[in-house]
């Protein structure tokens, strides 16, 4: 028992040190890394989804007799797209709109329907942004912004404006990119010019866009 003492007390001083030194970790191991933080763009862009709704006013109805009233309106259109940089989206859009003109007004019917007229269009968009203004952390989160337009325009009732036409417009506006990150407001006044017909209009329309 006494031989044996010595031992003892040698493995209880050396039992733990062994211990430390496997606990540590060696210089040449990988040491544990702590997560690295996620940041989040503060505006998003990229493929985006786009509605616009207002009213819309045409200045001199498609006719070839008879009153050309000016005519005031619906519309709404829908527009998918993407963001190529900050300064310019590019997109495609589907518009609708209603116009009320009066029993007076006959277009191409020559007297054999009269009143209100709706057009659908498809076309293509562009946008570009020209000036931003930064918010107190230095974020460009407001731009003044131009767009332009050219769609393919179908009429109805047909009787009464039997013949599409091109659609072309353009106008300013201003948006604001919110700090919900994937959301946009704006509200723009664009100009509208139906090429064959020479029938102008203008439209004022809020917006609302989603970036993914």
């Amino acid at each position: 028992m006494q031989k044996l003492a010595p031992l003892a007390l040698s493995a209880a001083l050396f039992l733990p040190a062994i211990a430390g030194a496997q606990d540590t970790p060696s210089a040449g191991s990988n040491a544990m890394k702590d997560r690295p933080a996620v940041t989040f763009n503060e505006v998003e862009r990229g493929v985006y989804f786009g509605v616009y709704g207002g009213p819309s006013w045409i200045t001199n109805p498609p006719a070839d007799s008879g009153p050309r009233p000016f005519s005031s309106g619906q519309m709404a259109q829908v527009e998918l797209g993407v963001d190529l940089g900050e300064r310019l989206s590019l997109g495609v859009f589907f518009m609708g709109s209603a116009n009320r003109a009066g029993t007076e007004y006959v277009g191409y019917s020559q007297g054999a329907a009269s009143g209100d007229f709706t057009m659908l269009v498809p076309g293509a968009v562009a946008r570009a942004r020209l000036v931003g203004f930064a918010d107190s952390q230095e974020v460009k989160r407001t731009w003044i912004y131009a767009r332009v337009g050219v769609g393919y325009a179908m009429f109805s009732p047909k009787k009464l404006l039997p013949d599409s036409d091109i659609l072309v417009f353009a106008g300013p506006g201003v948006e604001y990119y919110t700090r919900l990150r994937h959301f946009s407001v704006g509200l723009e006044v664009v100009g509208n010019y139906l090429a064959s017909k020479g029938a102008f209009g203008f439209a004022v329309a809020p917006n609302i866009r989603y970036a993914f």
